[in-house]
């Protein structure tokens, strides 16, 4: 599949090269957090401390209802590569590690606690085509920093498309965020450096250092702030009063916070903060409360509003994008479609995928066309779910159905099944649908007899 998309590519690469570039084209960094709430920044919550995200928040376009297709770490990061939902690849939940070194024997694993015992893989495979890949065909050079969580090291993002890798491993979370992060595997280490600050410090190194003439994509993947909950010490004082989890909690939120801005610090002193882009964004929802949201990434309403939804913000140098909010339902499924957009300044199709571009809509050219967007996870009686506009439907392994209209009821309190039937029909029949389609190119294995 991947020798097809550069063959397919070659030719559009070399004409963009040559005619179509009235300028050139941008710099792009994509700032990903991990199990990061859309209740958990400052500017919608005062309780955390984020003021270099409240600022880029006042310089950016947000889409205020962004979701996560699979919200699971290691589904959410196939997704935001690929521009497909992650069942589509068999992968419904969190990739686990069964050796000392975090690698995995097993294409397939299974979770004890899944009442229909799923298979789902274990490693992104290699014939997946990653962003990083197809932007290498508009000729940008792709660095990576932090966790990736698709697969042990013959997996990792430099056989993805990347052309270096930091800060990699072959876990999905450190052991603590203080040295030694990691069991084994991270690289180099300062002395009492906090992990966000030692993936940060290595990003704007890049940026500092950067001298080729292409232009570059960063994808910053945080381990933070995935537990375990250690936050950095100098910011503790910020969130006296709170539970002590809480603490730790909201002091590695504003870690990542003072990340940001270093980052776009390093593009100013660069001269490149007018030919950046900067997309900020989380692959689920948060541990803690994510009120007025229900749910959150426990508690087995993962694909409540709290769990599956997710802040996003994307800052392009152009103004008239700033101080904006779009409501309409997008994934990060969109981002791949839309990175294409970005680097050949060109309509982008792939029916191979199910994102869709939101660069027309960031420009102010159109709005976003209404579709569904479909959900599953595999871990609990909960498991998939439908949106559509305002309306979400929500099903369960044990019978049980829940509809939903979010513009109205963002907590999910009020249950309309039975009151919006033709609703509730409609979206039944589509999810049925799409999840036969799914489940039709799965490879059938059979869980271990215990």
């Amino acid at each position: 599949m991947k020798q097809l998309f550069y063959i397919g590519h070659f030719l559009l690469f070399f004409l963009l090269n040559t005619s179509t570039y009235a300028k050139e084209p941008p710099n792009i960094i994509l700032l990903f957090v991990d199990d990061w709430g859309w209740m958990d920044v400052g500017y919608r919550n005062n309780k955390y401390v984020t003021p270099n995200i409240n600022q880029l928040k006042e310089e950016s376009l947000e889409f205020t209802r962004t979701y996560v297709s699979t919200p699971t770490c290691s589904p959410s990061r196939a997704s935001i590569l690929t521009g497909k939902e992650a069942v589509r690849m068999q992968m419904v939940r969190h990739i686990v590690h069964s050796n000392p070194d975090g690698s995995n024997d097993d294409k397939f694993s299974f979770w004890k606690k899944d009442p229909v015992q799923r298979p789902s893989i274990n490693y992104l495979p290699l014939e997946e085509v990653t962003y990083a890949e197809a932007l290498k065909e508009y000729g940008y050079y792709n660095a990576f920093f932090g966790k990736w969580h698709l697969g042990h090291a013959p997996y990792h993002p430099i056989h993805q498309g990347f052309d270096e890798q930091n800060g990699t491993t072959n876990w999905g979370h450190p052991k603590s965020y203080y040295p030694p992060y990691f069991k084994s595997g991270f690289g180099e280490i300062k002395e009492g450096e906090f992990l966000t600050d030692n993936l940060t410090n290595q990003t704007t190194s890049f940026i500092k250092e950067y001298d080729k003439k292409q232009p570059f994509m960063i994808s910053l993947w945080y381990y933070g702030v995935h537990g375990p909950h250690v936050g950095k010490k100098e910011h503790l004082d910020l969130y006296k009063g709170l539970p002590k989890r809480e603490q730790q909690y909201g002091a590695m939120v504003t870690a990542v916070d003072e990340s940001v801005g270093q980052i776009r610090e390093a593009l100013k002193l660069k001269g490149l903060d007018e030919n950046t882009i900067i997309i900020l964004t989380s692959d689920q929802g948060g541990f803690f409360s994510q009120a007025p949201l229900s749910g959150g990434k426990i508690g087995g309403n993962t694909l409540g509003e709290g769990g599956a939804r997710v802040p996003m913000l994307i800052h392009t140098p152009d103004p008239s994008s700033h101080k904006k909010e779009i409501d309409t339902p997008v994934s990060t499924i969109d981002i791949f479609p839309t990175l294409m957009e970005i680097a050949s300044q060109k309509k982008y199709k792939n029916t191979g995928i199910q994102g869709v571009s939101l660069w027309s809509t960031i420009n102010g050219k159109k709005k976003i066309k209404d579709r569904n967007l479909y959900f599953m996870r595999s871990y609990e009686d909960q498991y998939a779910s439908v949106i559509q506009n305002d309306w979400k439907l929500v099903k369960y392994h044990s019978g049980k159905k829940t509809l939903f209209n979010i513009a109205l009821d963002q907590s999910e309190k009020n249950d309309l099944y039975t009151v919006e039937t033709k609703v509730a029909k409609e979206l039944e029949d589509a999810l049925l649908d799409w999840e036969n389609e799914v489940y039709s190119t799965w490879e059938k294995v059979d869980p271990p007899v215990n």
